[in-house]
């Protein structure tokens, strides 16, 4: 397969870094095959054994993208979970959506696993979404590495000490210092040698994204009972329990309520209303439509009221009429949505990184139009949470109860 004109030049970019720093990020957008680049920066490079680590569901893709490359190197190809089993010497490691291991301040088992082995080889990251929550979320992706400028921290609070304004902030447990603050411009004067950007507007996607908010009205049974949560804390319900006696806990309750279900204290869950999940299947009567869901209850209500027109079998989806219902967090990465007509979103998640990838599953560099509805319910802070992730921050318990209470 014949490199595009922009993969050979990034290719060829990334290689020089990888020759002079053992280290590059190559921040590029979705369908913009980084994947492919990465393989081609690698055809171009020295190595002969690599480990490719990502997301379980991107295996086979990977492995199908390597096929163009099989007499050049050999690819081991393993999911973030599986590091600490790997026994064998690479000459080289590619972190795919490395914003796995982008947590802060205190790092994952993920980074800790491949920092213990594999520290020191040559390091290609892979990601269009390396900070979205915060540009504190660069330190640990770039630590990884014991090649670059930040090998002086031994840990993120050292790091934070020189490149994060440092807040109080108080929580249901107490006070604790807030490092979401960092200092961009500081980070990028340091790190921006490493990184290669690249968009879907330079690789000449013409697709325009519209975002629609449609509203269905619960029932007035169903939003006097959240409020008698808020104000109980604790409503006994057939033989079981709901619970909200933390902060915590109240907003997850008022959440999934909003959502029509709930999780009572034995874990069984219970739904409230399926207003919302017939006025889905109404609405889009027409269209072939991928539906993104939050919570287990949600599933099985769509599930109950679509009967035989929905599946979670992506290849089902692709091959038939039916209709698709992911879950948001294992459904936003390494999908296409490209047989669907539009994205529907059963309830939203307070990720920003959910919202950014899940919306973009829709791209495809042919398509100029992708359609994605957002159904909320009245009364709800729903419009609060999709304004907190659309400007890349996580919608936090403290935003809730600024809001709510």
């Amino acid at each position: 397969m014949k490199l595009r004109a922009y993969q050979e030049d990034i290719s060829n970019q990334a290689k020089d870094k990888l020759n002079r720093y053992k280290f590059v990020m190559l921040n590029m957008e979705v369908r913009t095959w980084k994947t492919f680049t990465a393989l081609a920066t690698i055809q171009k490079y020295w190595a002969k054994k690599i480990l490719f680590i990502t997301k379980k569901k991107a295996i086979s893709s990977i492995v199908e993208d390597y096929d163009h490359f099989k007499e050049y190197f050999d690819l081991t190809v393993i999911n973030y979970e599986s590091v600490h089993k790997v026994k064998d010497n690479y000459d080289l490691v590619i972190l795919d959506e490395s914003h796995t291991i982008s947590t802060y301040p205190k790092p994952w088992l993920k980074y800790k696993n491949i920092k213990k082995q594999y520290w020191n080889l040559p390091m290609i990251l892979l990601t269009w979404t390396p900070t979205p929550e915060s540009y504190s979320q660069y330190f640990h992706q770039v630590n990884i590495s014991n090649n670059t400028c930040w090998k002086k921290y031994s840990n993120f609070y050292k790091w934070a000490n020189d490149f994060v304004k440092i807040w109080k902030i108080k929580t249901s447990y107490g006070w604790a210092n807030d490092y979401s603050k960092a200092n961009y411009d500081k980070i990028m004067a340091d790190i921006s040698k490493y990184i290669i950007t690249y968009t879907q507007e330079k690789a000449w996607f013409k697709s325009k994204i519209t975002e629609y908010i449609l509203y269905v009205k619960m029932k007035d049974s169903t939003y006097n009972l959240i409020k008698r949560l808020q104000k109980d804390k604790v409503i006994e319900w057939k033989n079981d329990v709901i619970l909200a006696d933390t902060s915590v806990k109240e907003q997850q309750k008022v959440h999934q309520m909003f959502s029509w279900t709930i999780k009572l204290e034995s874990w069984n869950t219970l739904i409230l209303d399926d207003s919302k999940a017939k006025f889905i299947k109404e609405y889009f009567k027409w269209k072939k439509i991928w539906i993104y869901y939050n919570f287990k209850a949600e599933k099985e209500l769509l599930f109950k009221t679509f009967w035989e027109n929905l599946t979670d079998d992506l290849q089902v989806f692709d091959n038939t009429d039916k209709n698709i219902a992911l879950q948001i967090v294992s459904g936003r990465e390494w999908i296409s949505l490209r047989k669907a007509d539009c994205l529907v979103f059963y309830n939203i998640a307070f990720s920003a990184l959910s919202y950014w990838q899940a919306r973009d599953r829709l791209t495809t560099k042919d398509r100029t139009e992708n359609h994605i509805y957002w159904i909320f319910s009245e009364w709800w802070l729903e419009d609060k949470i999709y304004k907190a992730v659309q400007k890349k921050k996580d919608f936090t318990n403290k935003l809730y109860k600024e809001l709510w209470n």
